[in-house]
């Protein structure tokens, strides 16, 4: 239940009024964002990663006191990876805003337009949402994709960092802030709401009036909350509870390098491959020899202990139906020998978040089986789960990977930012 405001601590008043206070002047600037031209977004665009790219000293320094923090707090591993900033990361957060700056403006397009039969000339555009909100966990490039991406869709961005990450998000607002006020615009373009308590997400997310959409972009429970709670219309972007299945018609050499490739390249990501099956068709040897090449790797194997000890595996742990179920973010993956493709999509759809799934064969019936029966926000074929990104789909940096079914599904990048409205002009026509 929502705490009313007369019960509220002053410290939690405080928060509160920043947050809707915040999205007011959000709200203001709105309209004014939304009239920027394409040369004008795409000049700032790229004047603020020439900024970041000149502040890196002071990023670095920023992000290195969230990261003592992180490890005096014990922060895992993975959550210190996804917090942690050195040179080229910051390049790279730059370049994506090059990126976004060259890809093309979604605002305007029309969808579809005609000409009715009484003369009167239809068209669907596309327009910016208005002011958009960001939740969001340990990942400082988040701030800033979060920018440009809404600042080349027309929006406006509220970002709620988690408070990990908190010095590193300062920064980064602050040289954005910078680039708004340089280029004649109000530092109000983008804003940091605070982070010392839970309440100001659930100010963020009840403000109807005031914020047009929500995106949670982190865990389980950090999305669920949003999902969950939210009064206003929100984007889900699912966990990566991922799967890779090897079919007994796989090529297994390139089967194991793409098994790796998605666990190991970076175990932190929402793409990261959490759980391998391996078809009960493939010799017990090949069986072995995927298993195996994962923990030469590094991976620590879960799954049904005694099953696997009968393959020959040692060394496994025992897994429970978290396990199975939820992503590791980390060097552990979920083992198990199904009964062919119909025991790897019947395995999928149980555990499945509907992220990514992939598989290797090449026989082009199971091919074609995965590809129509897995329901999945990207299916892939004879290709990694790392594949699963939105620079790598060519729309520049993304705002997340959506796993609902509605708007906007897998990586969301320009358009799914936007809405569309009908414009139709008539020569003084009235309905009969």
């Amino acid at each position: 239940m929502t705490q009313s405001t007369d019960e509220l601590s002053p410290e939690r008043q405080a928060e509160r009024d920043e947050v809707l206070t915040k999205a007011r002047a959000a709200k203001e600037v709105a309209a004014q964002i939304a009239q920027l031209t394409t040369p004008q977004k795409n000049e700032i665009l790229r004047q603020a990663a020439k900024d970041l790219g000149a502040a890196t000293e002071e990023i670095l320094a920023a992000n290195q006191k969230d990261i003592d923090a992180g490890r005096e707090a014990g922060l895992s591993d993975s959550l210190i990876d996804r917090l942690s900033l050195d040179a080229d990361r910051v390049a790279g957060i730059a370049d994506g805003l090059n990126q976004v700056a060259g890809l093309q403006d979604p605002v305007g397009e029309v969808v579809q337009g005609r000409t009715m039969d009484n003369g009167i000339q239809m068209r669907q555009i596309r327009v910016p949402l208005g002011v958009m909100g960001m939740v969001y966990e340990a990942r400082p490039n988040v701030t800033v994709d979060a920018f440009g991406l809404a600042l080349k869709s027309g929006n406006v961005p509220l970002l709620r960092g988690s408070k990990s990450a908190r010095n590193s998000n300062e920064k980064l607002v602050e040289i954005l802030q910078s680039t708004l006020e340089a280029a004649g615009l109000p530092r109000a373009g983008v804003q940091l709401l605070p982070c010392e308590t839970r309440g100001s997400v659930q100010d963020l997310i009840t403000a109807r009036g005031l914020v047009d959409l929500v995106i949670p972009r982190g865990g389980a429970g950090l999305i669920n909350a949003v999902v969950t709670g939210a009064t206003v219309p929100t984007i889900e972007t699912g966990t990566g509870n991922c799967h890779f299945y090897v079919d007994a018609s796989a090529d297994l050499d390139k089967a194991i390098a793409m098994v790796i490739n998605g666990k190991t390249r970076r175990t932190s990501v929402c793409n990261s491959t959490e759980c391998v099956l391996v078809d009960a068709a493939l010799p017990a040897a090949d069986q072995l020899r995927v298993i195996q090449a994962l923990q030469d790797a590094g991976v620590t194997i879960h799954g049904d202990t005694e099953e696997l000890a009968a393959l020959g595996v040692e060394g496994a742990v025992q897994a429970s139906e978290e396990d199975w179920a939820e992503e590791s973010l980390s060097m552990d993956i979920c083992a198990k020998v199904v009964d062919g493709i119909d025991g790897a999509i019947e395995h999928i759809r149980r555990y499945s978040t509907g992220h990514t799934e992939a598989i290797a064969a090449q026989d082009a019936d199971v091919l074609l089986r995965f590809a129509n029966e897995v329901d999945a926000a990207a299916v892939m074929l004879n290709a990694s789960t790392a594949f699963t990104d939105g620079e790598v789909y060519g729309m520049g940096a993304e705002i997340g990977i959506s796993t609902q079914k509605l708007h906007a599904r897998g990586p969301m990048a320009l358009p799914e930012l936007t809405s569309t409205k009908w414009v139709l002009q008539g020569n003084g026509h009235t309905r009969p």
